[in-house]
């Protein structure tokens, strides 16, 4: 079998269209080009564009043995990380994962809201935007649909403020961090 972007044959390489790019370099385009991949390969994959209004971006991962309760459910705390993958990966895919320009974000806040258990097992596409860049603090709003069913789970939003490291006090968004998720979110955004 041909490896994918070997350039064997035009159906094993990945298009040069940037959605398709991640750090494997190919994931994506495997996980979103429909018969490439057994299903239930891609979990932990990322998507842009096609997903729920007004979220443009997605994350996807599986609930682990370690992540339910005695009842056999995703204990409440556990959607936490799932929140953070689904903020981790939202940044990376903007390109402002890592610390510039001497600050950095903390939370401050986070709300969730629970609608429908999720067990063992279960694929999880957790749904990420900023909806809002204030002065000093960012908000991410994120969803938890359950695949293949399309149950909505969770919702939950977060507030981080960005602050100086040193002096542990809150600081203006860096304009360039602004700039970047306008132009990504475009309209969506309160900024």
């Amino acid at each position: 079998m041909p490896h994918v972007g070997d350039g064997s044959s035009p159906e094993t390489t990945p298009p040069a269209n940037p959605r398709y790019r991640d750090e494997v370099g190919t994931l994506s385009w495997l996980c979103l080009t429909p018969g490439r991949v057994p299903a239930g390969l891609c979990i932990g994959s990322a998507a842009v564009g096609d997903t729920r209004s007004p979220f443009k971006f997605s994350a996807r991962t599986r609930v682990g043995f370690s992540d339910t309760d005695a009842q056999g459910i995703v204990y409440y705390g556990r959607y936490n990380p799932y929140f953070d993958l689904a903020r981790v990966e939202y940044l990376r895919m903007l390109g402002l994962l890592h610390r510039r320009e001497g600050g950095e974000f903390v939370m401050r806040a986070n709300d969730v809201e629970y609608f429908a258990p999720a067990v063992f097992d279960d694929e999880i596409e957790v749904f990420a935007r900023i909806s809002r860049v204030g002065r000093t603090s960012v908000t991410f709003e994120f969803a938890a649909h359950r695949e293949p069913d399309d149950v909505l789970m969770v919702t939950a939003h977060q507030t981080l403020v960005y602050v100086d490291p040193e002096e542990r006090r809150a600081h203006p968004v860096p304009r360039a961090f602004r700039d970047v998720v306008v132009g990504f979110e475009g309209a969506d955004v309160d900024a």
